[in-house]
């Protein structure tokens, strides 16, 4: 029942060459920066990932594109990675876009054991019509596209039907967890984590607070222990370590001299 591993090249070591993988958080927010830079460290390429997005520029999983470890994403955006862009345009990169809903989705029922699922994101579009180009060639013609999906109506309502994800491994984050895997995430963080780490096989999970079993209320518990196989405990440091994707400042309103006071 004791989860605990200690090292993260430990916790990632037997994650094989052309596996897939469930990697949670939304930009930079929660994501499991230390397993992602284990994984890096490991050497394991041809990758499959699947997350809402795949990091930034030299941070995240931006770092295993950067190495050329992943060959295919399944993701809800290109966001804010330029390099993400560039491999796909390339040729370099196949990639699925999936709608952010129907992706959390998918997740999610994969891990629940839902083969698949009806919905209406997506209807009228590419992403039931096929022809998204999921890999291009140089020349920036498509070099391969999306099959069209089946559809059907619901009380009168077009549905598209949508595949659960299943991945070998799953790598996420959480604000606190217990020795037997019982995760608490906070705030943003609680985004993609707890789908990504029902969908995969094998799932590690890096915390920023491990606690002993018990020290978290069951109602308090944001994804239950089953779905965990190990944990990895940060330091203080390592737990404060959080970039922030972009960083908007607003400037406070100047005050006006000659403003009059009655």
């Amino acid at each position: 029942m004791d989860k605990v591993i200690a090292t993260a090249a430990e916790a990632v070591a037997d994650v094989a060459p052309g596996a897939s993988i469930a990697v949670g958080g939304f930009g930079l927010a929660g994501i499991p920066r230390f397993l992602i830079e284990a994984l890096l460290d490991q050497g394991a390429d041809r990758l499959t990932i699947v997350s809402n997005n795949c990091g930034v520029d030299g941070a995240g999983l931006g770092l295993l594109l950067e190495h050329r470890r992943i060959i295919r994403v399944i993701a809800s955006y290109i966001g804010e990675n330029r390099e993400f862009g560039r491999q796909f345009l390339a040729g370099e990169l196949e990639v699925e876009l999936t709608p952010q809903g129907t992706l959390a989705e998918r997740l999610r029922a994969g891990g629940a054991g839902i083969g698949a699922f009806y919905t209406p994101a997506g209807v009228g579009t590419l992403v039931a019509e096929g022809g998204l180009p999921l890999r291009y060639h140089p020349d920036g013609t498509p070099a391969a596209t999306s099959r069209p999906k089946e559809t059907r109506v619901f009380n009168g309502r077009e549905m598209v039907l949508e595949e659960g994800i299943v991945t070998d491994v799953a790598l996420v984050r959480a604000a606190r967890a217990d020795r037997h895997g019982n995760a608490v995430f906070h705030a943003a963080a609680r985004n993609f984590n707890p789908a990504a780490a029902m969908a995969g096989r094998l799932t590690v999970l890096e915390a920023e607070q491990l606690v002993e079993p018990g020290e978290i209320e069951p109602d308090e518990v944001h994804l239950p222990g089953v779905f965990v196989d190990r944990v990895l405990p940060l330091t203080p440091a390592q737990a404060a370590l959080k970039s922030i994707e972009k960083r908007t400042v607003r400037t406070p309103p100047k005050e006006h001299d000659d403003a009059v006071v009655t």
